[in-house]
């Protein structure tokens, strides 16, 4: 599994929602079509009357009963949407989705790590933010993380290490102790660190000899987009791109979009429905047609990640090289119920400019590689010429 920014895990999650990890349903309608509700506006006003709507008023209804009668209305909504079978329906308390849209923003509760579980099970710091608590308190790139708060982590999947760094059992505020078990060779230490709000850098640059520029975009938060287009603007000129997605999970579709443009002169980028009616995002013109580009992906690229891929693959842009994209292709839309919190529901898929479905199914790439892909990417651009 490949190493994951440990902000992105939102506490609830719908029916086979342990598959979604972080950004998985990434409210990708709303950012496509621009109905996407902000903190103080409902979004029903923004859906036509449709299956959608009426799916998302069972939900709502279940809500509110919930609240007459003194209970959970977040919990009868989720048993709402299991009910519905909906595999990708997720409901979020009011902190929950105001913390989804931090993370949009590229801000984030937690300590500064970066993590990856080996096939051994151990939890091992994959990076550290520079300021971060976790940096503060000596934590370092290559440590083995042992504990969090006295549980033990060895075997957890990296999302529910997320969470209990974020401290999402309790909604732990900024400012909240986390107690850290950490291990380097033979020492083993705890530490305590105090959660704090941090950015991440969501898109990184880094150059290659040959004058090949990696670009590796972590998630689509916003100004993303902008960021690639900068980052192909200041590389050298001739030189070749690696578009870094492994482990991407995806966000903002419009993001994604703009980053696609950077490297198409317009045209499709994917197409998408919606309770069946059909709607198409396109790139903007005027990007670099040029140079040889190489997308790397793996199992972990999911969902906005796996539209850039599919259109890069389908209109000839790109060798994509790597395994099998994660199969996250579906559309959903939020809705706010009557205490705060968000509803969201499944109401179409997105299939790439060739008509591939992507949901369940993934992107194969044109070349297989596994630990040696950044590698295999590098010798395929040697093969590649200017266009």
């Amino acid at each position: 599994m490949s190493g994951r920014d440990l902000f992105c895990q939102p506490r609830r999650f719908g029916r086979g929602a342990a598959l979604t990890l972080v950004f998985a349903s990434v409210l990708v309608a709303g950012a496509a079509t621009g109905s996407l509700p902000e903190p103080d506006r409902k979004a029903a006003s923004a859906e036509p009357r449709s299956t959608t709507a009426a799916r998302h008023e069972q939900v709502a209804e279940a809500a509110a009963e919930a609240m007459a009668e003194g209970k959970s209305p977040v919990e009868a909504a989720e048993q709402a949407v299991s009910r519905s079978g909906d595999r990708w329906g997720a409901v979020y308390s009011e902190g929950e989705y105001e913390e989804f849209e931090e993370a949009l923003d590229g801000r984030y509760t937690g300590v500064g790590l970066w993590a990856r579980r080996g096939r051994d099970g151990r939890i091992q710091v994959t990076k550290v933010r520079a300021g971060s608590p976790a940096a503060s308190a000596g934590v370092r790139v290559g440590d083995r993380l042992r504990s969090v708060d006295g549980e033990k982590v060895d075997g957890q999947p990296v999302t529910e290490v997320v969470s209990l760094l974020r401290g999402d059992a309790t909604d732990a505020p900024v400012g909240t102790a986390v107690r850290l078990g950490l291990e380097r060779g033979t020492r083993a230490w705890s530490v305590t660190v105090r959660r704090a709000r941090l950015s991440t850098d969501s898109v990184t640059v880094r150059r290659l000899a040959d004058d090949i520029t990696v670009i590796r975009i972590d998630s689509f938060t916003r100004g993303s987009g902008d960021t690639v287009r900068g980052a192909l603007r200041q590389a050298p000129a001739g030189g070749g791109i690696i578009l870094d997605l492994r482990g991407n999970p995806g966000g903002l579709v419009t993001e994604a979009v703009t980053a696609a443009s950077a490297f198409l002169d317009g045209g499709l980028v994917a197409t998408y429905d919606v309770d069946g009616d059909q709607r198409a995002l396109h790139a903007k013109p005027g990007g670099d047609t040029g140079r040889p580009l190489v997308a790397l992906v793996d199992g972990g690229t999911m969902s906005a990640a796996e539209l850039v891929t599919g259109a890069l693959q389908d209109r000839g842009r790109a060798v994509v090289v790597g395994s099998r994209t994660f199969g996250k292709g579906s559309v959903q839309m939020p809705r706010r119920l009557p205490d705060g919190s968000v509803a969201e529901l499944t109401v179409g898929h997105y299939r790439t400019p060739s008509g591939r479905g992507v949901d369940g199914r993934g992107i194969t790439p044109d070349l297989d590689a596994d630990a040696e892909a950044l590698e295999r990417a590098e010798t395929v651009l040697s093969g590649l010429g200017p266009e």
